[in-house]
């Protein structure tokens, strides 16, 4: 048997020791893989841990562009086979090319390149992704669930297409959980499990009880599935904002300065079209720190629980949680308008931001949301936890709020085609046309099934595993114990693959 694994950025050592586990303990000796960043393909280059039998660096790829002559025949005929229904979605999910982030920093949001240059880029990597799968032949491919790129979502599609089985590390919204899926954003084996047993009406212990433990205790506490969504653990304020400027975090702030600057004059990353210099660093963080030293504290409204009200939780962006889970949703400023105009007459919709997104999104932004009539602009110091049990009504597109909302017994819509509308009281709204009677339908006919539910997350529990994938993704610095971390999801996937 043969691997092939998307590697990027600090994925790279989570996906290289699934795949070291794989070869000591499931005798899985051939790999290949499919590199982001230059860093990570030297890496790979100089361990002795694996020989990969092939190594594609998309850096070098995409600089092929510049000498590619367009070929529309080969697009139009790459669209037949592998569109979605087109090509288009294969470029615009990449917020390097469409948005030049993080190259630059939010707000900035001007793509570095023509239509031209974009098809041409496309057309470089399509045809150096098909060449390396056609050539390596691997029986499976492994990806995580942020397939943010042209590179990564032309491989993932080229793969199904020619019949490698793929699978996709996938969140679930709930804290440390993660499954195997056959598609980046739905939970197919739990939707199977999941459907069949409803319909045999057979409680799937002990992970039923399991599941009815797992939301009493978020009922009783409640906090999201990873610690540093709260508030608390973001610059949210002013005062936080500017805890740099503290002698201790300013040393260490000059100290990361100098060596990006170091690093700008030695590394051959400084070439690539991913790479940010130190001079867009300072720039971009400049700006944010002066947008952020005027504030939107006055712009913030005051919560009052005795109106009726739905809430409108905004999310991180530009991300894949939008990019790819909604591609058609990404304006979230038009969507709170589209919102706010469905609801009923003595309602009032309450925006807040995602703590993340606190310290990028200008005041003009708040501005625009005040504009609207019916719209409250909610503090960000605010937890989500502290609206819920006052709203009437949750309205996402693909966050993970939704599926929180539901175990407090509240209604919700979701505009993103998502994997926790299997359950039948979540209402999926694809057009703004139809929302203003889903609104009306979930507000006034809500039919919560506690029994489906607890179905639900035991389905869930059943197919995933507990690994602490944030913390070593961003955190852990020891490889020792990123290898014992991912040694489940290993485990995992060599079950999937009946090794």
């Amino acid at each position: 048997m043969k691997g092939c694994i998307f590697l990027h950025r600090r994925f790279t050592a989570l996906g290289h020791n699934i795949v070291l586990r794989l070869k000591e303990k499931y005798g899985v000796e051939e790999f290949c893989a499919y590199v982001s960043q230059r860093a990570s393909y030297n890496f790979l280059k100089s361990q002795k841990d694996i020989k990969y039998t092939g190594l594609i660096l998309d850096e070098e790829i995409h600089k092929s562009y510049v000498n590619e002559k367009l070929d529309m025949n080969y697009l139009r005929e790459l669209e037949k086979e592998y569109g979605l229904p087109n090509l288009w979605a294969f470029v615009a999910i990449d917020r390097v090319l469409m948005y030049n982030q993080p190259v630059r920093e939010y707000p900035y949001n001007t793509p570095p390149y023509t239509h031209e240059e974009l098809l041409r880029i496309l057309q470089v990597k399509a045809r150096a992704i098909i060449a390396f799968l056609e050539k390596e032949k691997p029986d499976f491919l492994l990806v995580s669930q942020a397939l943010g790129g042209i590179g990564s979502l032309l491989l993932y599609h080229v793969a199904k297409k020619m019949g490698i089985k793929t699978w996709s590390i996938n969140m679930t919204s709930l804290k440390n959980t993660y499954v195997l899926s056959n598609h980046y954003i739905h939970l197919t084996t739990v939707k199977e499990k999941f459907k069949n047993n409803l319909a045999s009406g057979i409680k799937n212990e002990p992970y039923y009880t399991l599941a009815k433990n797992l939301i009493e205790s978020f009922k009783k506490n409640p906090e999201p599935y990873y610690g540093k969504l709260k508030p608390s653990e973001q610059p949210v304020s002013r005062t936080a904002q500017f805890r740099f400027l503290i002698p201790a975090n300013f040393l260490k702030s000059i100290y990361f300065f100098l060596k990006i600057i170091y690093r700008h004059f030695t590394d051959e990353e400084r070439f690539d079209y991913s790479y940010i210099t130190p001079w867009n660093y300072i720039r971009d963080h400049a700006k944010r720190k002066i947008r952020n030293f005027i504030g939107a504290n006055n712009l913030y409204d005051k919560i009052d629980f005795k109106e009726n009200f739905a809430f409108f939780p905004l999310q991180y962006e530009p991300e894949i949680s939008l990019l790819l889970w909604a591609p058609f949703k990404t304006n979230q400023l038009e969507t709170i308008r589209q919102i706010a105009k469905s609801l009923p007459i003595d309602y009032k919709l309450y925006v807040k931001e995602h703590p993340l997104m606190v310290q990028y999104r200008p005041r003009s932004y708040y501005k625009e949301i005040k504009k609207i009539p019916n719209v409250k602009l909610i503090n960000p110091s605010v937890t989500s936890f502290e609206l819920l049990p006052h709203t009437k009504l949750v309205i996402t597109i693909t966050g993970s709020l939704g599926l929180e909302a539901t175990f407090m017994k509240k209604p919700v819509i979701t505009l993103g085609d998502l994997w926790f509308n299997y359950l039948s009281f979540i209402k999926y709204c694809p057009t703004m046309e139809t929302l203003p009677y889903v609104i009306k339908e979930q507000l006034e006919n809500f039919g919560y099934d506690e029994n489906e539910l607890f179905e639900f997350v035991a389905a869930i529990l059943e197919e995933s595993v507990n690994i602490d994938y944030v913390h070593l993704w961003e955190e852990e610095p020891d490889s020792e114990k990123i290898k014992a971390g991912m040694a489940p999801l290993a485990d995992l996937l060599a079950k999937k693959l009946g090794l």
